[in-house]
């Protein structure tokens, strides 16, 4: 029998559904490109909007994303893939946290560069992050895909959830960070629609998980058990019959 997640599991699941939402409206406009258009970037990020939406979606999101990969690897303990559950958890975790530097950054730092280069300081535009927090943002990148993307084998397996939830989970990783983020910095060094896509994946994927998890009682968990245990007799009598 599978045992029931804690109060504090099956709400923390629901941080999933809510950080891919968050995440979706923080993408939704295009920043101009910062060389091409550094007038046209400077008042994008000047903007109050701008402020909010990287505030609460983007610092905020990724926030929601560790409270929520935290009770993911709690609920994947309980299935049939804990070790690799906990271990995506662990990794993916890790990747939120680092990335919530450049998040942080990006939020309060380049506004105040955006108004002082509208105010006459066109020089502003010269400024360079430490390679240090490059390297940072980059490895955080590596960790959030890898542990996402082993997260969503994990449920893929944990035999907890229908595996469509898993691979939709893994495809949403690689559709945000690979197709959204990575080819978005080499092109247009803003975001693309791909992650829209797969922030409105990882919404689709974490409600389900999060339902599925709500929907969880010992009753029904005890029923699924037993017919469980009910076919593998029957396999196992037939198997032994002559």
């Amino acid at each position: 029998m599978v045992n029931r997640p804690s109060a504090a599991i099956r709400v923390g699941l629901w941080a999933l559904p809510l950080y891919g939402a968050l995440t979706a409206w923080a993408t939704l406009d295009a920043q101009p490109d910062q060389v091409t258009d550094p007038e046209g970037w400077a008042r994008f990020v000047s903007t109050n909007y701008y402020l909010l939406s990287h505030l609460v979606g983007s610092t905020g999101g990724t926030i929601l994303a560790i409270l929520g990969t935290m009770a993911l690897g709690g609920y994947l303990a309980s299935g049939r893939s804990a070790k690799l559950g906990v271990a995506a958890m662990a990794v993916a975790v890790a990747g939120h946290a680092l990335l919530l530097v450049p998040a942080a950054i990006s939020t309060f730092a380049l506004p105040a560069i955006g108004r002082a280069y509208l105010g006459g300081s066109t020089d502003v535009m010269q400024i360079g992050f430490s390679p240090a927090m490059e390297a940072m943002f980059l490895l955080g990148l590596l960790l959030a895909l890898v542990g996402n993307v082993l997260l969503g084998v994990a449920m893929w397996r944990s035999g907890l959830l229908p595996r469509w939830v898993g691979a939709v989970w893994a495809i949403a990783a690689l559709v945000f960070y690979v197709l959204g983020v990575v080819l978005g910095l080499a092109t247009t060094g803003a975001s693309l629609p791909t992650q829209i896509v797969g922030a409105l994946l990882i919404v689709i994927s974490g409600a389900w998980t999060a339902w599925v998890a709500q929907r969880s009682t010992p009753e029904r968990d005890l029923s699924i058990g037993e017919s469980a245990e009910s076919n593998r007799a029957v396999h196992n009598a037939n198997t032994d019959a002559p």
